[in-house]
């Protein structure tokens, strides 16, 4: 970019905002805003604690969103004087800082045009992400573990409430598996692609021999339901068992059995939850894990079969996707994209977004050559 005139690009990165802004709508986020806005003022939205903290969310991140782009838009209209101002001091020092924020708008508007990519029927909605322990033994226990914490970081950063509904423990180490929804606007569509299975290389801490091991633990993500989605499941199709919450090592939790563990007789998908008191809220939310899950099943097939009717080749991404190597050298990468990075510390700390951005291009791309 060094041979670039800095005022071309500048305009250039105008331009990719003014379409950002054409495909937002920013006059209609602006009366969604306000009309959130009076909901959020009635005095009896906490009569229903759900729907105020799903307006007070939807609230929160359109404001956001529409405070980024304000932002980018006062941001680029500084830089033209700032490059202006080097110019006219011949000033080496503002024309490097000009040139730091240039790479940085580059980066923050291009992070945002990813954002607009979001347009299938549940990328608007909340997420719910399931890490299984696979291939491995208690390496991948301890992987699983690993990965659950990524993510919760990565959510951290951004500033995304989440909550973990159920977490089954190994018994050396590790998690055999855990479920936690992250409840955000767009969590879902942001973090589709993370969907499949994920590899692990490194020396093993559990091994006295101190042998490279290789592991493996899936995540499956899929939307979280909403009122408008029709998925019946009748009580002869479930089978509903109960326990007493246990911690790391099996240690108890609590002393009534207030964990729940429900089973789809027909599809055979198992979800549990135990991370509230009373039995009867497991009970609940875990039929809103097993209705999420089977609707994103309804999904894919549905979309199965439009694929088998255009005679397009079905893609999925429930394959091994990201390789994260520490020994004997450090990479992570996506084996999708060509994404890497050689910082797995970072990766394993939250720091997922250079992953997230290219993989949402990908499945665009992916679904724009089926149709």
């Amino acid at each position: 970019m060094a041979d670039i005139d800095p005022a071309d690009e500048i305009s250039e990165l105008a331009g990719t905002l003014r379409s950002i802004k054409d495909v937002l709508d920013l006059d209609s986020m602006r009366k969604q805003i306000e009309e959130l806005e009076t909901q959020v003022a009635a005095p009896d939205l906490w009569d229903d604690p759900d729907k105020a903290q799903k307006v007070t969310s939807r609230l929160s991140h359109m404001q956001g969103e529409l405070n980024r782009v304000d932002g980018l838009s006062r941001r680029l209209d500084d830089l033209s004087v700032l490059y202006e101002l080097a110019a006219e001091e011949a000033d080496d020092d503002t024309r490097a800082e000009a040139d730091k924020e240039l790479s940085s708008l580059r980066s923050d508007i291009g992070a945002l045009e990813v954002r607009t990519l979001l347009s299938g029927e549940y990328d608007a909605r909340e997420a719910l992400v399931t890490i299984n322990s696979q291939a491995g033994g208690v390496d991948a226990a301890d992987w699983a573990e690993m990965l659950l914490r990524m993510y919760l970081r990565w959510a951290e950063r951004k500033g995304y409430p989440t909550e973990v509904y159920e977490t089954s423990y190994a018994e050396e180490a590790g998690i055999k598996s855990a479920t936690f929804a992250i409840k955000s606007p767009y969590a879902y569509g942001t973090l589709r692609g993370e969907h499949g299975t994920h590899r692990l290389v490194r020396i093993s801490p559990f091994d006295n021999q101190g042998r490279r091991q290789t592991s493996f633990a899936g995540v499956d993500v899929v939307p979280v339901v909403e009122q408008t989605d029709h998925i019946d499941i009748n009580e002869d199709e479930i089978r509903v068992d109960v326990y007493r919450s246990s911690g790391p090592g099996g240690q108890g939790v609590n002393t009534t059995d207030s964990a729940v563990r429900i089973t789809h007789l027909p599809s055979g998908i198992v979800v549990s939850c135990q991370n509230e008191r009373s039995q009867l809220q497991n009970r609940a939310t875990a039929m809103n894990v097993l209705q999420a899950k089977l609707l994103e099943r309804k999904r894919q097939e549905e979309a199965e079969k439009m694929s088998e009717l255009r005679g397009a080749t079905t893609t999925s991404w429930g394959t091994q996707i990201r390789n994260y190597v520490l020994h004997p050298y450090q990479i992570v990468k996506d084996l999708r994209t060509g994404t890497e990075a050689g910082n797995p510390s970072g990766v394993l700390d939250g720091d997922l977004d250079q992953f997230i951005e290219s993989e949402i291009r990908w499945m665009r791309r992916q679904e724009s050559d089926a149709q």
